[in-house]
Order: C-alpha cells, then sequence, then structure tokens
C-alpha cells in the first residue's frame, strides 16, 4: 500500500509523536510512506525515519499552521491508497480531500476532548472511516456528531518511550532537582498550553500542608509556561516547582518520579500516562474524555473530579504513604496494563489491517459523501 500521513508540524506534542511513530511504523512494515505536513520543520522533524518520504507544503516556515498550499496536487503526485489526517487542521482539510480524491480512502483522526471546528464536523460526514483513540471518544462521535459505528473504530495510542531506564537515573535526576528519598516527587510531561492546565497542578501542589516534602516537575515547553513559572513564583513554590524544558526522550523523568498527575480537560487518550504507566508510575487525574482507559482505575490510578483539589491531593497523600510492597505491585500492575494495552507493534498491525480492508473497498459516493 501507499500510505500518506498528513500532519500540520512535527511540533513536540502527543499527537505529532504519534504521527511520526506510525509513519516510521509503516515503512518499517514495507509500505511506501509519506508524512506530509504543512509546515517545514519542528522538534521532531529529526525523528523520522529515512525510509519514510518527508514532505512540507510550504516553502519556508510561514508560522500557519492552517495554511496548506498545494495539498491536493501534492496529493495527486503521491497517489497514496490512504490518507491518515492527523490532528485537528489536517482532519479540517479530510473531507475535502476525499472528494477531490475519491479512489483513496481518507481517514479523519479524533484524538481530542476539545470543541471540533466546524470543517473538523464536516470530514467526519465525508470521510471513509474515522479512528478514534479511546472508546469514550467513540461514543461521542456517535452521540454528538452522529457518525455510524461501523464508519468508527478505536486504536489507541501507542507507547512512544515505554521501555525500562537505567537504575542510576533516579538517584542522580532527583540529586540534581534538591529532591531527596523522601520527596514526593510529582511529574507532568506536556507541551505549555492552556489546555494543558499545568496551572493547575501547581495549585492543587502549593495547597498541601507546608511539611510535606514534595516537588512537581513540569517537563516540556510552549507558550504558557512563562505563565506557569509566574505562578509558582507568586505561590510562593518556586523552589518546589521544577521546569525540566523539552526532553526527545523523557523517560529518565519517569524513572526519577513517584506519581503522575494530569490536569487537561481536552484529552482524549494521554500519551503522557500511558507512558507514565509503562514506565511503573502511579497516576492521578482530573477527569477527561478517555482518561479512565490510560490506567486500570482504582488500581494504577484514579480519576478525580474536576475541580476537586482537596480529593486529589487527598489522593497523592494516600500513595505516598504506601508500603514499599503495596508501591512494588501497583508499579508492576501498571507497566502490564500499558505493555499490554498500547504496545506499539500492535497498533501500527491494527492500522494497516484497517487501511487493508478500506482500500478494499469501492469509493463511498454514498449519502454522507453528498451531504
Amino acid at each position: 500500500m501507499k500510505i500518506l500521513v498528513l500532519q500540520d508540524w512535527l511540533r513536540s506534542g502527543g499527537t505529532e509523536r504519534q504521527s511520526v511513530l506510525l509513519a516510521n511504523g509503516f515503512a518499517a512494515a514495507g509500505h511506501g510512506t509519506t508524512l506530509l505536513t504543512f509546515r517545514p520543520g519542528g522538534r521532531l522533524a529529526p525523528t523520522v525515519a529515512a525510509a519514510v518520504g518527508r514532505r512540507a507544503l510550504q516553502p519556508f516556515d510561514l508560522r500557519l499552521d492552517w495554511y496548506a498550499p498545494g495539498l491536493s496536487r501534492a496529493v495527486g503526485v503521491i497517489k497514496p491508497d490512504v490518507i491518515l489526517c492527523m490532528g485537528r487542521m489536517a482532519n479540517c482539510y479530510a473531507g475535502r480531500l476525499q472528494r477531490e480524491h475519491p479512489d483513496a480512502a481518507v481517514l479523519a483522526t479524533m484524538r481530542t476532548g476539545k470543541p471540533l471546528p466546524a470543517l473538523f464536523r464536516r470530514s467526519l460526514r465525508l470521510v471513509r472511516h474515522v479512528v478514534a483513540n479511546s472508546r469514550e471518544a467513540r461514543d461521542g462521535l456517535i452521540t454528538r456528531h452522529a457518525v455510524p459505528p461501523a464508519r468508527i473504530s478505536v486504536i489507541y495510542n501507542s507507547l512512544v518511550f515505554g521501555g525500562t531506564t537505567a537504575p542510576h537515573a533516579r538517584p542522580e535526576l532527583r540529586a540534581r532537582y534538591g529532591a531527596s528519598d523522601r520527596t514526593l516527587v510529582l511529574l507532568c510531561v506536556a507541551m505549555f498550553r492552556p489546555e494543558k492546565n499545568q496551572r493547575e497542578l501547581i495549585e492543587i501542589a502549593a495547597g498541601f500542608a507546608r511539611e510535606v516534602d514534595w516537588q512537581l516537575w513540569l517537563a516540556g515547553d510552549g507558550p504558557a509556561r512563562r505563565a506557569c513559572e509566574k505562578l509558582a513564583a507568586t505561590r510562593g513554590v518556586a523552589e518546589r516547582v521544577r521546569f525540566p524544558g523539552f526532553l526527545r526522550d523523557p523517560s529518565p523523568l519517569y524513572a526519577a518520579s513517584d506519581v503522575a498527575v494530569h490536569a487537561s480537560s481536552s484529552e482524549s487518550l494521554s500519551n503522557f500516562l500511558i507512558e507514565a504507566q509503562a514506565q511503573g508510575l502511579p497516576a492521578v487525574a482530573y477527569e477527561a474524555q478517555g482518561i479512565a482507559e490510560c490506567f486500570v482505575p482504582g488500581q494504577t490510578g484514579w480519576p478525580i473530579p474536576r475541580g476537586d483539589r482537596a480529593a486529589f491531593r487527598q489522593r497523592l497523600g494516600q500513595l505516598a504513604a504506601a508500603s514499599p510492597t503495596e508501591r512494588a505491585s501497583r508499579s508492576d500492575a501498571a507497566r502490564r496494563y500499558a505493555r499490554e494495552t498500547f504496545d506499539a507493534d500492535r497498533q501500527i498491525a491494527a492500522y494497516l489491517d484497517l487501511f487493508q480492508s478500506l482500500a478494499n473497498q469501492p469509493p463511498s459516493r454514498g449519502d454522507f459523501a453528498a451531504s
């Protein structure tokens, strides 16, 4: 098969990491694969495998995520059997691509809990198929967007960083940031965007009693980082909130932390939480679409009602007070669940099986294509 993966830009977000992982996996399986982006470059560009055809539509970076000059012409030259649209901007073009290239199977993806732009909603009616990355996302497609269940498949995100880290990473990193063996280290790895809500994690941690020894590590970069740094200073906890910045591989942070924490309301399935589980970290997170599918609720992770800071802190305190035996058992269960459920080879194979079945179907020109 000839597969085209469409993404606006290779920034450092979770969807972009999934785009690269899938493109690399499709190429490794022997399929002609092109990763086409609107903007050139991006932090993840160097992680694209040599076997993947890499093209950008903008001749130089115009810093416009939505601008895709010559998209239909480029698709016509590539002549893919399958077009996988990743991210909000690519999905806004998905319906148009299906109409202009009816012989290709165009797939939209539902990977967000945020409200959808009108063009995205239109694409859901026009494309051959939709991939949701959680069961809750699938249910939302059915109830809110009237997508027939037969046109939806659930394929979970793949683990990008799911391996084990050298034991020395834990003491070295904790010492670097001034955390002792007794310090409760909370970790969040995400782009700094308002919807990721790192501010709420700072407020939750700042509400601990004075005698609690804690640190909050907020890894990543983005436009909301400066506001978070300012908030930590304003709340008097700047020495406890650490900002490691963007890491191409954050695995050492997982090894050195104690609990994964998450407060975003716009997820469909959190890459960060499934990676944390694969590294053996328990998770505490505000409820959001797909969050409860990232872990085993009540065993390896705990969804907290949105805005209930007291309940969030209480659960963190209970995890901190757990015995070494209980912690080890929970870590083993988390690793087992994540590595079985979100195995990259399994997810890539699920996509390829779906692509093959869609490529064998005749072009759809029925009611949805005409709506």
